[in-house]
């Protein structure tokens, strides 16, 4: 039995994926609502503070690291939600 693995794996099987992959992330074309971060990708789909993919002037299925400095929190929030993978 073979299966597809949609996702590039490393040797310690954490999920990589490319900008393209993440950018369907965004709560219209797929279902998830994904963000990266420093080279780190979260879900933040069950945050009430994400729905529809947008958060205030944010997007989701972005990489987000440039414009946390005019976030109103730290980097800390990125704590409440679960890394699906790394940025490549």
């Amino acid at each position: 039995m073979s299966y597809k693995i949609k996702a590039f794996q490393t040797s310690q099987m954490e999920a990589k994926y490319t900008l393209q992959q993440l950018a369907l992330r965004n709560g219209q074309d797929k279902p998830e609502i994904w963000v990266a971060y420093l080279g780190k990708i979260y879900d933040v789909t069950e945050s009430r503070l994400w729905r529809n993919g947008k958060h205030y002037e944010h997007w989701a299925g972005q990489d987000l690291s440039a414009e946390l400095k005019d976030a109103p929190h730290t980097e800390t929030v990125f704590q409440k939600f679960k890394q699906v993978g790394i940025l490549i």
